[in-house]
């Protein structure tokens, strides 16, 4: 059973700084490009980072390029979203997801089973 566990979400002030971590279980994860993506109120679900199965790309959304920083390790079946310089829009549950493919990371190629999520509030 393909499961994504994300964890390190929380309350931090604008400026501040979070470590998301994603394990992941049930498939081959050196396999699979991997995403993050959050989930707003109201809003439809945003596409964050994704990076390639090898870990040898990684892409950003423009509205956190330069400020996340997207990793893998495929040996412990982890992936990682460093966050920092956090702003009020970047709150919202933020989802690991699998991809379908080796190298392509973004919203319409993952698989439809995505994890609980984990919530992050920047506020001051």
């Amino acid at each position: 059973v393909q499961l994504n566990e994300e964890s390190g979400g929380g309350l931090a002030q604008p400026g501040g700084s979070l470590r998301l971590t994603c394990r992941a279980s049930g498939f081959d994860f050196s396999s699979y490009a991997m995403t993050w993506a959050r989930q707003v109120p109201v809003k439809g679900p945003e596409w964050v980072s994704g990076i390639y199965a090898d870990g040898s790309h990684a892409t950003y959304a423009d509205s956190v390029k330069v400020r996340f920083t997207i990793s893998r390790d495929n040996a412990q079946n982890t992936l990682s979203l460093q966050m920092n310089s956090l702003k009020p829009e970047d709150t919202g549950l933020y989802f690991c997801a699998k991809s379908k493919y080796r190298d392509y990371v973004h919203l319409d190629g993952l698989d439809d089973a995505w994890g609980l999520g984990t919530s992050v509030t920047v506020s001051s």
